[in-house]
């Protein structure tokens, strides 16, 4: 309800996209300040902060795996121009890359199964949303309409993938089926962008 506001970082690096675990006793971030951009994982009672992985490059856009033993995100080409999703596991460290185009590949979300990923890519020349397997097979673009689709988000009850529309020069949240189906757009107005469900489903 917005009561009692608690600052768990201090101001002295930006920090951004904030993501609950599973279990919400943890987040997950994007921080930079000195150095390259990097994901982190906070514990929200202790405050205690690690590195997600030792990438070379940027690390972006993170979020938890329903089993709350993985982390997704994007990590930066050696190129800087492109962004591949990985995936990394908690325990043993060990990195899988999911895609694999000269693109942009970024903001992951888990089906609440764990058995798919949205993401958005622009691999087809504009920003669309794809769903590939949590392995990265079967990689389909599903959105068709008009304007630039980003920031998938799947919906608790995994029936809808929330995301963010741009066209004609605003932006719009909105909200289709897994299979691209269903498009509806719920409101539009000036940088009203990044949707994230609450638990129970029905609010965004």
């Amino acid at each position: 309800d917005g009561f009692n506001p608690r600052a768990l970082t201090d101001g002295s690096d930006i920090a951004i996209t904030p993501r609950f675990s599973p279990t919400s006793q943890e987040i997950t971030y994007m921080s930079f300040g000195k150095g390259e951009p990097r994901v982190f994982i906070m514990n929200v009672e202790t405050k205690q902060k690690e590195i997600v992985g030792e990438f070379a490059n940027m690390s972006f856009a993170p979020r938890y795996a329903p089993d709350g033993q993985h982390v997704i995100m994007s990590l930066l080409d050696s190129d800087g121009r492109n962004s591949n999703i990985h995936v990394l596991d908690l325990r043993s460290r060990q990195v899988q890359q999911l895609t694999n185009t000269p693109s942009i590949n970024t903001a992951p979300s888990y089906a609440p199964d764990g058995g798919q990923v949205t993401f958005e890519s622009d691999r087809g020349g504009t920003q669309q949303i794809y769903v590939m397997g949590s392995d990265g097979s079967g990689q389909n673009r599903i959105s068709f309409g008009n304007g630039r689709y980003s920031t998938p988000v799947w919906s608790p009850d995994g029936k809808w993938i929330a995301f963010t529309k741009q066209a004609g020069g605003k932006f719009a949240i909105g909200v289709m089926r897994p299979d691209g189906s269903g498009e509806r757009i719920l409101t539009s107005g000036f940088l009203a962008e990044g949707p994230t469900w609450a638990p129970n489903g029905r609010v965004l």
